[in-house]
């Protein structure tokens, strides 16, 4: 009986997995990492490993998160919970997925490798192990909370016009918003505040530069 457990034990382990996502020319992307060894070689993979004896599944995935990109400071939260018993051939492992959001412009601080690079939400590769499944649902929760809440703005640069913002909750949703519809729903958040600044691009009349008036909060509403 010892023995059995002892068993069942080694078998299980806990990982952690993070869905990292950005804007990048007005595309909503994730950070992949390509796998140099078996299980999957040559796959592409969301950042992660097992957790620490001695860790939090929260201190885990910001460390494995730091590890990999170098940026720290970023907006995490826990996704859900993903223990299929075949969802790793090597043995059973639980892995407690996490979603991120970096701001536009300090995603370039981020090295791209040939290993480590941003895809499209929308056009991404074949994922190892059920990634696939964790990256959609990421996308859904971030949608869901489009509804209730400011997490949209995580991932917008210092300064952006209202168009910039529309563009990144359109990358989200996968749909068309209506332009007065969205911009009197702001509005009434009362989230962002006016620069004296305006963009410039091409013959395009210039739009005024807008910024969060309180960064690096996630502001809930009902």
């Amino acid at each position: 009986m010892i023995q059995q457990r002892e068993e069942r034990h080694v078998l299980t382990e806990i990982s952690t997995d993070v869905v990292f996502f950005t804007v990048r020319n007005e595309r909503l992307c994730v950070l992949l990492i390509q796998r140099d060894k078996e299980p999957f070689a040559n796959y592409w993979s969301l950042p992660g490993g097992r957790v620490g004896r001695e860790e939090t599944l929260d201190a885990a995935a910001r460390r494995m998160l730091a590890a990999k990109t170098g940026i720290t400071g970023v907006y995490l939260e826990q996704l859900y919970t993903f223990g299929g018993i075949e969802r790793d051939p090597r043995g059973r492992v639980i892995s407690v997925a996490y979603y991120a959001l970096v701001a536009a412009d300090r995603a370039p601080l981020i090295p791209e490798r040939p290993d480590i690079r941003w895809h499209e939400v929308e056009a991404l590769p074949e994922l190892a192990f059920d990634h696939a499944e964790i990256v959609a649902m990421a996308r859904r929760r971030l949608a869901s909370k489009l509804e209730y809440s400011t997490i949209a703005l995580q991932l917008m640069p210092e300064k952006f016009t209202l168009s910039e913002l529309q563009a990144v909750y359109e990358q989200i949703l996968g749909e068309e918003l209506d332009k007065r519809n969205f911009r009197r729903r702001l509005q009434g958040l009362g989230c962002l505040e006016p620069t004296d600044e305006l963009h410039r691009a091409g013959k395009h009349r210039p739009a005024r530069l807008y910024r969060i008036k309180r960064p690096g909060r996630v502001e809930i509403f009902k």
